[in-house]
């Protein structure tokens, strides 16, 4: 090789060499929209998450919570993205009992590296953020969590974009239903089912939903501050998510309601009759809750439901409907489990589904023996993974929320293997609203 060529050679084989280096490296962008949670703050804080998905940060004793998953372990490296150029801010970055604080800034910068980081196991990654210095008036307005790691074959999964609005869905968390298996060719008039809540597995946002059907839903829910509602609610036959749009021949009519029931309409999610009960139900404690739909022989379909605390008080008649329009028995008989505040995603909730059954209207009980384990579009679409259920003890659960790894796959059947053994003790005489 001629000499003038040889340094020419050294220098492409040393670039080529690096070029192979940075290639190998995989990177991350975790948006803070999708993943982010403000998990510490102190009394009166203004600090959060804007709509913008970008942090407004100023106390010192705020904590942000970002959250992945990765599927093998790792080294990373990482860093934070601010909207505008960060000046001079120490931020600290935790990772169970590894921490890191960012270097002094010589002059702003967008990008703020926070150090390096070991994942040992698989699973859900959390990074805890904190403000310890800064210059200006706030820490800035971070809007992701930068990626790095030389590991091969990584894979991270979190929520990538807002398409179709995953930033709020995906913060909510994924939503879980059982599917329960109805009898073939028999109409039937009763679903009975048994609900308990773990303690602590109940924070603001849960809809504990036990008796669900092809028109609506009846179940438990946690409202802000902690207050407890008893939701029952059949869908109109009108399709709106407003519900002055829907016509009056359309309408949902209330025939009944239970002492201290708020009766009204609902909307976004469809429109229909909307029945509510302020109850201080318990974490720990096991309800029970029976649904009826039957025809009213006149082109119209009543749906009464009642619930009480197992073992304890008479039954309490929650509502009872007439669905225009509609001409049939119960259906589609099925539990969910899901948060509805997105700034609680970060929390895990659980549900216990035990001793399902089905009445016919010829009084035949008929035990349910199978579910299928089913979820919405955030966890089919994988943007969270922290979803599980199946079998539990007699009965069947659903988990989600609150970023643990041991998630159960999807679209999969559960059969118990022993049958509940006795139906329910009712005399369906004594109810009330009958």
């Amino acid at each position: 090789m001629p000499s003038l060529l040889r340094p020419l050679a050294a220098c492409f084989a040393a670039f080529s060499l690096a070029l192979s280096a940075a290639s190998a490296e995989s990177r991350w962008e975790v948006p803070f929209g999708g993943n982010a949670y403000l998990t510490t703050a102190a009394p009166g804080s203004s600090d959060g998450l804007r709509r913008s998905g970008t942090t407004r940060w100023q106390d010192p004793s705020t904590i942000f919570s970002v959250y992945f998953h990765l599927d093998h372990p790792a080294d990373l490296h990482l860093a934070l993205r601010f909207k505008e150029p960060l000046g001079d801010a120490t931020i600290q970055a935790r990772l169970g009992d590894q921490r890191a604080d960012s270097a002094p800034r010589t002059q702003p910068s967008r990008e703020l590296p926070l150090g390096q980081f070991h994942v040992t196991s698989p699973g859900y990654v959390r990074i805890d953020l904190q403000g310890l210095r800064r210059a200006a008036a706030d820490f800035g307005e971070a809007s992701d969590l930068l990626i790095s790691t030389a590991t091969d074959n990584l894979q991270l999964s979190c929520v990538k974009t807002n398409q179709d609005n995953m930033f709020y869905w995906g913060r909510r968390g994924p939503s879980v239903h059982l599917s329960y298996q109805m009898p073939r060719d028999q109409p039937i008039e009763y679903a009975y089912s048994e609900l308990t809540v773990p303690e602590g597995q109940d924070p603001p946002g849960s809809y504990f939903m036990a008796n669900g059907f092809g028109e609506g839903y009846f179940g438990f829910q946690v409202k802000n501050g902690g207050e407890r509602w008893v939701l029952f609610s059949v869908w109109s036959p009108f399709s709106t998510d407003r519900p002055a749009d829907v016509p009056e021949a359309d309408r949902i009519v209330l025939l009944a309601k239970g002492d201290g029931v708020r009766v009204g309409e609902f909307g976004n999610e469809g429109s229909g009759g909307q029945s509510v009960l302020v109850f201080p139900w318990r974490s720990g404690t096991t309800y029970r809750f029976l649904t009826s739909v039957k025809p009213d022989g006149q082109g119209r379909t009543l749906y009464t439901s009642w619930f009480s605390e197992l073992g304890q008080d008479p039954w309490k008649l929650v509502a009872q409907f007439r669905r225009p329009k509609t001409d049939k028995h119960l259906t589609g008989f099925h539990s969910f489990l899901e948060n509805f505040f997105d700034t609680e995603g970060y929390r895990t909730r659980t549900a216990h589904h035990a001793n399902p059954w089905l009445r016919d209207p010829a009084g035949q009980w008929h035990p349910i023996t199978e579910a299928r384990l089913t979820g919405d579009a955030t966890a089919n679409g994988k943007h969270r993974l922290d979803y599980a259920g199946g079998l539990q003890g007699p009965g069947f659960f659903l988990r989600n929320g609150g970023f643990f790894s041991d998630n159960t796959p999807l679209n999969q059947s559960f059969r118990l293997t022993s049958p509940p053994a006795h139906p329910p003790q009712i005399d369906f005489a004594k109810l009330p609203g009958l």
